[in-house]
C-alpha cells in the first residue's frame, strides 16, 4: 500500500454579490472541492486518519456504507484504488445502477445491497458479510469518527486570515466538530455556524458534541433542510443554478447548496454585523449533482 497522503490544494476565494455590498459583509469560500476530483472536500479530510489507522493495523480491505448516491462511497472507492486497498460498499436499498455506483465499481469497489431495516445495524452487516475476513476494516457511514473529526480540524490550520463567522453544511456532525476543534486549538474567535441538511436537525448538536475535544458554543441553523436529506425544491434548485452561473463554482443541492442558501438568506435578514467577514466551506461532494440532475430544467 502507498503512503496515505494527498497534497491539499484548497484556496480561499472571495465571492461577490450586490447583497453583500448592501449589507456590508465580505464572503469567502474555502474551496475544499479542489483537493481531488473525486476524494474531495470533507470526504478526504474524514478519510485521511481512518485510512492511516487501517494501514497501521495492517488491514487491506475497506468496508463502508451509504445510499445509492453516496459521495462517501465514491470517495472511499477512489481512495482505496489510489492507496492500494480493496473496497466493499454496503448500499442501503434495492439493487440499482446509477452514475455514482458505476464510478464506484469502475474504481474496483464491490457493492452489496441490503434492505433498509437491516441497514440500521451496520456492525451486524459488517459481521454478516465480512466478519471472518481478518483484513476487513469497518468505516462508518460518511466517515463519521473521531479520526474523521481530527482530519477536518486541519482545515483551520490552513487559514491565513481572520473571519468573524465560519459556515459549513452538516450531515453527520464530524466535519463541524473537527472545524470547531480546530478553532479551539488555534484559539480563534470565529463563530461557527452549522447548517444541517436533514429534517429536524436539532439532533445534530448531539452528533457534533460527541466529537468535540472540549465543550463549545456554536450556532445551528435548522430551517434550511428543504424537506430532508437529498430533498430540494424549485427555490433551492434555482438558487444553485444562479450561483453556479454567477460564480463558475459548482455546488449541489444536497450539502453546499443548502449551506450557501442559508448564508445568503441570513445576510438578507441582517443576521450579521456590518463589516463581518464570513468564510463558507465548500465541502466538495459535487458528484451529488448526478442524482438530482432531473430537478434542473436546463435549456438546450
Amino acid at each position: 500500500m502507498m503512503n496515505i497522503d494527498l497534497e491539499i490544494f484548497s484556496p480561499v476565494h472571495p465571492i461577490s454579490n450586490p447583497l453583500f455590498d448592501e449589507h456590508d459583509v465580505k464572503v469567502f469560500l474555502k474551496r475544499d472541492d479542489l483537493i481531488h476530483p473525486i476524494i474531495s472536500g470533507n470526504k478526504w479530510r474524514k478519510l485521511k486518519y481512518v485510512l492511516k489507522t487501517a494501514q497501521a493495523q495492517r488491514k487491506n480491505h475497506l468496508v463502508t456504507f451509504g445510499g445509492a448516491y453516496s459521495n462517501h462511497l465514491l470517495a472511499t472507492a477512489a481512495a482505496a484504488a489510489k492507496f492500494g486497498f480493496k473496497a466493499t460498499g454496503i448500499v442501503r436499498g434495492e439493487n440499482v445502477d446509477n452514475n455514482t455506483l458505476f464510478l464506484c465499481k469502475l474504481h474496483g469497489m464491490e457493492l452489496l445491497f441490503t434492505d433498509r431495516e437491516s441497514y440500521r445495524d451496520k456492525h451486524a452487516l459488517f459481521s454478516k458479510y465480512l466478519g471472518n475476513n481478518e483484513q476487513a476494516f469497518f468505516i462508518d457511514e460518511g466517515g463519521a469518527s473521531a479520526e474523521g473529526a481530527r482530519g477536518c480540524s486541519e482545515l483551520v490550520d490552513e487559514l491565513t486570515e481572520p473571519y468573524d463567522h465560519i459556515f459549513c453544511a452538516c450531515g453527520t456532525g464530524t466535519t463541524a466538530a473537527g472545524i470547531i476543534n480546530g478553532l479551539t486549538k488555534n484559539q480563534l474567535k470565529s463563530r461557527f455556524n452549522a447548517v444541517p441538511v436533514l429534517k429536524n436537525g436539532e439532533f445534530m448538536r448531539e452528533e457534533i458534541n460527541r466529537f468535540l475535544t472540549v465543550p463549545s458554543d456554536y450556532d445551528l441553523h435548522t430551517d434550511y433542510h428543504f424537506g430532508g436529506y437529498g430533498k430540494a425544491d424549485d427555490e433551492l434548485t434555482a438558487f444553485v443554478k444562479q450561483f453556479v452561473a454567477a460564480t463558475g463554482i459548482l455546488i449541489e443541492p444536497v450539502y453546499t447548496g443548502k449551506m450557501m442558501y442559508a448564508l445568503y438568506d441570513l445576510i438578507r435578514q441582517e443576521h450579521f454585523k456590518r463589516g463581518s467577514r464570513i468564510l463558507a466551506i465548500h465541502s466538495g461532494g459535487i458528484w451529488g449533482l448526478l442524482g438530482m440532475k432531473d430537478r434542473f430544467k436546463l435549456g438546450g
